[in-house]
């Protein structure tokens, strides 16, 4: 599941890397370009039952823009910029029930406005994420830790 506004600059790595891992053709792989609204996917994810379920969105932790990292559950509201209507965490939640691992992933944003495209830092992010989406290697990515 990828989240976020692709009007909103950065706000839209999620969906830019979930419609760019659709390109892949990955058999196994299910991938949900969300846009701002993650909960009208979640019946795709009910129905799928998902051994994992991958969600990438724009998460505010203080670091260069660009860096990306794994989030835990609590950490959602907090981290998560708001662009969408229902909270992640909730919608987390309850997508718990249907998938048997949730990995959340989290981009720091450069620039949230009113453009289409990625700062340079998000789009060498997208490119590094995409591959190791691909390869399935999590144990690349860092666990976010306050």
């Amino acid at each position: 599941m990828g989240i976020g506004s692709e009007l909103q600059g950065d706000d839209g790595i999620g969906t830019k890397i979930a419609s760019d891992f659709q390109k892949t053709k990955k058999e196994s792989w299910l991938s949900l370009p969300c846009e701002t609204v993650p909960e009208n996917f979640a019946g795709v994810v009910e129905k799928e039952k998902p051994k994992l379920l991958v969600i990438v969105d724009a998460a505010v932790m203080g670091l260069a823009a660009g860096k990306f990292r794994l989030l835990q559950k609590e950490m959602l509201n907090s981290a998560v910029v708001g662009t969408h209507g229902m909270p992640l965490r909730h919608l987390v939640e309850r997508l718990e029930k249907s998938a048997e691992k949730i990995i959340f992933i989290g981009v720091q944003p450069g620039k949230i406005m009113l453009v289409e495209s990625l700062s340079p830092q998000v789009e060498i992010a997208k490119k590094k994420l995409l591959e190791i989406i691909s390869r399935e290697a999590w144990d690349e990515i860092e666990v976010f830790d306050n």
